[in-house]
């Protein structure tokens, strides 16, 4: 192990490298974390990446998942129920129908079950990438909310397809009311063991004498120890994790305090970013020991490069397909919540938005990596040609959907296809009805008897002057620079004033992260 640290360090600070190069050139970091990766493994002399497939789900999933289940809203989540389900149920399994008809058409020796354990691992998009590509660019929240929602549960939906798919090959028998009893079992099972837990972590993060430190700590155990215990019943840890997550994520504000929040967030921002970046760049450096194996199973690679493409045109197709379904659907059974339809050319046009963001990448890798090598002791079946078609489906949609979907986006002005409050005046909403309350707390409190606190009469004062002259909360630009150049010459100062030796330099520290937060504030007006 402690020859291939120096290998792993500094496979994480090439991460963060080609993250920054990734925002300069305005491209989604896992894009070019995969590029990398491949070039990478063509250096001779590395030591080989090697993960046990027993365990890759185990290491990646559970944070990543309970991370987005942090991250989303679940009222708009609520609000895009119907649309959200479809796509991450009837979406991934018509793809992976799709996929298991084709591949067994086309692909000599390829069965219907192979066909279906291929197709539950391309079908689930990958929300990481989308999330990264929408950093650079505006679209409609309702779409966001769609792909977010949908992001959550079809990585739940596909897993339990390539399940059920590697015990069918494994028994060689599809007995289907006992597969139909599993499949209930499974989604049950996982969200009644995910809200159990989550409030028994509620309960421990409440009535445990807790600090930001072990808050935070807390949350890093959770998601493992949902998707573990999930597991253990044979029920979906993906849908322990997920609803663990959004149960604990509604009620954040009542068992963490502000320094947990604020510090959490930071850990876990970080820990999330160097995850993705080690899978994305595994999905690269994987690819040598991939050819190899086709190699020896007499796979020629132009072949397998032909299948995998032919794979991925299979599932962009089925994706744009399911949109355009789901968009007449709806146009038949509830006309009235049809997008748009007062402009027919926008309302048709947002199905190919949905169809596009359909980039694969973390959960496929590691569903694919999780095929087992051996099966009674024999080779998995046609294990190296799933795991490099696997390989071609996440490089094609990140290179061509992730590549192309900003220009998509801009070139058809999906960001003006909102009635979204516009988001400086939603803030500006938020903050008058903030002051107006605030006000109201401050005269109550007045009225209970504290007319002889000054500090408190200077308040209502401030808060009012905020109400009348609403204007002058929004800093302008220049404003805004002003005050931040102001708070970064106060860090210098607090920094030549620690030099005195008989100053306490905790004081100092909490000066400068005060005035860190004060920059923070700043920066989201």
């Amino acid at each position: 192990m402690h020859q291939q640290l120096p290998f792993i360090l500094a496979l994480i600070a090439a991460i963060v490298l080609i993250e920054m190069l990734a925002s300069r050139l305005r491209i989604a970091y896992p894009v070019l974390l995969v590029v990398a990766g491949l070039l990478i493994s063509f250096i001779p002399g590395l030591p080989v990446v090697k993960i046990d497939p027993n365990m890759i789900f185990f290491i990646f999933l559970p944070p990543l998942l309970f991370d987005a289940s942090w991250s989303i809203s679940f009222k708009e989540m609520k609000k895009w129920w119907r649309i959200i389900g479809s796509f991450a149920f009837l979406v991934v399994l018509f793809s992976a129908f799709a996929v298991a008809i084709l591949t067994n058409y086309f692909i000599p020796g390829f069965t219907i079950v192979l066909g279906f354990l291929l197709g539950g691992i391309v079908s689930p998009p990958d929300a990481v990438s989308t999330g990264a590509i929408m950093k650079f660019v505006k679209m409609p929240k309702s779409t966001v909310a769609i792909l977010e929602g949908e992001s959550l549960l079809n990585d739940a939906s596909s897993l339990i397809i390539f399940k059920f798919a590697l015990i069918a090959i494994g028994t060689g028998q599809f007995i289907f009311h006992e597969a139909l009893l599993d499949f209930s079992w499974m989604i049950i099972g996982g969200i009644g063991i995910g809200l159990l837990f989550g409030w028994l972590f509620l309960q421990a993060h409440k009535r445990l004498p807790t600090d930001a430190s072990s808050d935070i700590v807390l949350t890093l155990i959770e998601p493992y120890f949902l998707y573990w215990v999930a597991e253990q019943t044979h029920s979906s840890g993906v849908l322990a994790v997920v609803s663990g997550g959004l149960f604990l994520s509604t009620r954040r504000l009542f068992f963490l305090n502000s320094a947990s929040r604020i510090k959490g967030y930071s850990v876990w921002e970080s820990f999330i970013f160097v995850l993705n970046g080690i899978v994305f760049m595994i999905i690269g450096l994987e690819l040598p020991e991939i050819v190899d194996g086709l190699r020896a199973d007499g796979v020629a690679l132009h072949t397998a490069i032909i299948y995998g493409a032919l794979v991925t045109l299979i599932l962009i197709a089925a994706r744009t397909i399911s949109s355009y379904a789901a968009l007449l659907a709806t146009l038949l059974f509830r006309p009235g919540v049809a997008p748009h339809r007062g402009n027919r050319r926008r309302m048709f046009r947002i199905p190919l938005l949905l169809g596009w963001t359909g980039m694969r990448g973390v959960v496929s890798l590691a569903a694919a990596l999780a095929i087992p090598i051996t099966l009674h002791g024999e080779p998995f079946p046609h294990r190296s040609l799933i795991l490099f078609i696997t390989f071609v489906v996440i490089l094609l949609t990140l290179l061509i959907q992730g590549l192309t979907l900003p220009y998509i986006i801009k070139r058809f002005d999906f960001a003006g296809y909102t009635n979204d409050i516009p988001e400086e005046e939603a803030k500006l909403e938020v903050r008058n009805k903030l002051v107006i309350e605030t006000v109201r707390l401050l005269k109550d409190l007045h009225k209970k008897g504290l007319c002889g606190d000054l500090h408190l009469l200077y308040m209502i004062e401030q808060w009012e002057r905020k109400l009348d002259q609403p204007e002058r909360q929004r800093l302008s630009d220049e404003s805004k620079r002003n005050y931040l150049e102001l708070l970064e010459q106060q860090r210098i100062f607090l920094g030549e004033l620690n030099k005195n030796p008989e100053l306490d330099e905790d004081i100092v520290r909490l000066q400068i992260y005060q005035i860190d937060l004060e920059e923070e504030r700043i920066k989201l007006f």
